[in-house]
């Protein structure tokens, strides 16, 4: 998934710009996008499971 985003996502190639310009490695960034993409998916079940108990 991260790979995708580095490639088609606007946000996610200005991110790698500025990490790469920071002096991050390709690996390094990759990673920190998994983290935050986990970070995302993790967020979203949450409120997913709240509207449900809602329900």
């Amino acid at each position: 998934m991260a790979l995708v985003r580095m490639r088609y996502c606007a946000r996610t190639q200005a991110y790698v710009a500025k990490r790469t310009g920071d002096g991050l490695s390709k690996k390094d960034i990759i990673r920190c996008l998994k983290r935050y993409i986990a970070r995302e998916v993790f967020k979203t079940l949450e409120e997913d499971m709240k509207a449900l108990a809602m329900a």
